[in-house]
């Protein structure tokens, strides 16, 4: 189907209905993961963005130049609006997004506070905190949405998508912006959140929904028996890994850490999930900076360190220290449907060894993750979401970082991190990415399990859709316009 056909078949009256396992939490674009979820939307959009083919290209900025060690000139597209009309001009872009530097720590994880003054109205004056070789790379980093902050503290956007209504952890009703290009070819759209993977297939299967993002592999071969519905999977940068909470006592030993990376079978998890590939690191494989090997598993070594670690096999096969059962609690969340699917295996796998493993499906993810109240928290992350290695390691595996869930603290792996403030070129940032994942197998504040691959499924009317930038952009400005 031609893009132009595709456009026509989806264009009406009728919104297009949505469906996923995620919702904006909210829209303050400063706060949480809202920037993220917003761009993911299409309400808002960054400076910069990486497209469908994995470029790092110009989105509402038409360039940058860099002045000194600290300082860059940004230059904007003109002509940009708001979807109340406002101009996207440098004033606004840099007093919206100090506010989100003052409000969201997240945003200070590759350049620290930075700092913006209006030279001209499309012109942006950039002072970082720390060097930033690749101010593209951070302008894409998802905590920095664009956005026009209003009087009394709302925001509009200038993405294809302009919010209608909005009911928290439910429901978003979504119009054309207006002010965006092809609003008079481009249909609303109602995105729902469903509770987890199979009442999305359900919703799909009843033909309640258009677009279902997130499907569960299970259920793909049923669906795809439908000749009514087409079901498309995708290759995503998101890594499926388990964060160790470092701080725990039991776990603050490495060797027990490391047992329990070698412990686990990841091509076992791959068939539990019915795809994807072991992962090799932090990193999606057509990524250049992502590890060559599948992470091992070897359970006579785990079984070795464990017993180094003093956590001996009684007769009954359960380890204990000093009297001490060694049990670990394992999390997941049902917002990616494959980490549950994968929490039992990795119950099985663990326990084979001899550890206890209770395990919990959590819904408030990012504050039970942040309340350190776990021992293992399977997790689903984009670990390149701006084409560069740096952020993911930057923003949740460095000392104090905001995100640092496993508690993980290593001046020698902090010192890895210091040099991509002050290297350009890609094959040494891609060195540099390699050194630090090595960090990560001795330290193992993570573990990394698998390289997945998702599936969305279509309606007719959506039959023309192709699934690029994992979630980042699910709904965009061509789903319904006319080219």
């Amino acid at each position: 189907m031609t893009l132009s056909t595709f456009a026509l078949t989806a264009h009406a009256t009728e919104p297009l209905r949505v469906g996923a396992s995620f919702i904006t939490s909210g829209l303050d674009p400063a706060k949480g993961s809202n920037g993220w979820a917003l761009v993911s939307h299409g309400i808002g959009e960054n400076l910069f963005t990486v497209d469908k083919n994995g470029v790092l290209t110009p989105e509402l900025a038409a360039g940058a130049e860099r002045v000194d060690e600290l300082t860059w000139i940004v230059r904007l597209k003109p002509g940009r609006q708001f979807s109340d009309g406002t101009p996207v001009t440098a004033e606004v872009v840099g007093t919206a997004l100090a506010h989100t530097f003052a409000s969201n720590k997240t945003a200070l994880a590759t350049g620290g506070m930075l700092n913006f003054a209006p030279v001209d109205e499309l012109t942006l004056k950039v002072t970082t905190e720390k060097p930033v070789p690749v101010i593209a790379a951070l302008f894409a980093e998802w905590p920095l949405i664009v956005y026009h902050l209003k009087a009394g503290g709302t925001a509009v956007f200038s993405g294809p998508y302009a919010v209608k209504a909005f009911q928290p952890d439910a429901e978003l009703d979504l119009v054309p912006n207006p002010t965006f290009a092809g609003a008079d070819t481009r249909s609303p759209v109602t995105l729902r959140k469903l509770a987890d993977g199979q009442s999305l297939a359900l919703a799909f299967e009843a033909g309640e929904l258009d677009l279902a993002f997130g499907l569960p592999s299970e259920v793909v071969g049923r669906l795809k028996a439908n000749p009514d519905l087409t079901v498309k999977s995708f290759p995503v940068g998101y890594q499926y890994m388990a964060f160790l909470n470092t701080k725990h006592p039991a776990l603050a030993d490495p060797k027990l850490r490391r047992a329990i990376d070698l412990a686990i079978d990841r091509s076992q998890l791959v068939i539990a999930i019915n795809g994807g590939s072991p992962a090799t690191g932090a990193y999606a494989p057509y990524f250049p900076f992502a590890g060559k090997t599948a992470r091992p598993t070897d359970v006579k070594a785990a079984a070795t360190l464990l017993d180094e670690a003093g956590w001996i096999a009684g007769a009954d096969g359960v380890r204990r220290k000093d009297g001490q059962v060694l049990t670990l609690s394992v999390l997941a969340y049902p917002q990616r449907p494959d980490l549950v699917t994968m929490l039992p295996v990795v119950k099985a796998q663990l326990a084979n060894l001899g550890i206890s493993v209770e395990t919990k499906i959590v819904e408030n993810v990012s504050e039970v993750a942040g309340s350190g109240e776990f021992d293992l928290f399977l997790w689903a992350q984009h670990t390149a979401p701006s084409g560069d290695p740096a952020f993911f390691l930057n923003s949740m595996l460095r000392s104090g970082a905001s995100l640092n869930y496993s508690g993980y603290a290593s001046p020698a792996f902090d010192a890895i991190l210091d040099q991509f403030s002050t290297e350009s070129d890609p094959a040494k940032r891609d060195e540099i990415a390699a050194s630090a994942q090595a960090k990560l197998f001795e330290d193992v504040p993570v573990t990394f399990l698998v390289s997945p691959v998702w599936y969305v499924g279509l309606s007719k009317r959506l039959s023309g859709y192709e699934p690029w930038g994992s979630d980042y952009h699910v709904l965009r400005g061509e789903m319904g316009e006319a080219n």
